[in-house]
């Protein structure tokens, strides 16, 4: 199926690895999309190396700075990548911003559930599977309608590190996938739920 390339723009707060993977993938043209800007909430994140080395523009900004941002880069879509910011979205952006996180929403998510907080706590409760969620952003934290799920096995043996590491390796496929059905125009909201279409909308 043909899918138009999108603009990205690409919220971060971290390391930067799922912004890697998705630059490498545009480069590679197996990802119908390329990252115009990026964001960082913090002028240490290591994704802001990721972005120099693909010479992708990037701004450090505040919340209340990245608004302005966004719309002037224009993007078809917005990603937050690892974004540990409450970005208060403007109503022209819904549904046209996704969110990874690192569990089976909507167990697991809200405030303060991210990195080894989220991986924790499904260790705690005796999760059996755990996994990763891209979902459209609302005004809530990790609630907005889910797009992508994908599961791995939590072991007997498992750690907060070993079972983060199986969940990204579920991520890095994840996001790139929810943003090719976006480039392929096959997702419609539908109240709580995002209906996958087998073809484009005519």
């Amino acid at each position: 199926m043909t899918a138009r390339r999108l603009r990205l723009a690409v919220l971060v707060s971290g390391s930067g690895r799922s912004l890697r993977n998705l630059l490498e993938r545009s480069r590679a043209g197996t990802l119908p999309a390329d990252v115009a800007l990026v964001i960082s909430s913090r002028a240490d994140a290591g994704a802001l190396q990721h972005a120099a080395a693909f010479g992708v523009k990037a701004l450090t900004l505040k919340t209340g700075e990245v608004t302005a941002a966004i719309d002037a880069a224009k993007p078809d879509l917005v990603v937050m990548a690892g974004y540990l910011r409450a970005w208060p979205l403007p109503d022209r952006w819904a549904g046209r911003t996704i969110n990874i996180h690192p569990a089976l929403l909507p167990l697991f998510g809200g405030k303060g559930m991210y990195g080894r907080f989220v991986h924790e706590a499904a260790l705690a409760s005796g999760m059996k599977i755990s996994g990763c969620t891209v979902h459209f952003v609302t005004q809530n934290y990790d609630d907005g309608p889910i797009i992508v799920q994908r599961t791995c096995p939590v072991l007997d043996d498992d750690d907060a590190s070993t079972l983060a590491a199986r969940v990204f390796a579920e991520e890095l496929e994840a996001l790139p996938e929810a943003i090719r059905l976006f480039a392929e125009d096959r997702l419609r909201i539908e109240g709580r739920r995002v209906r996958v279409s087998p073809s484009a909308a005519p």
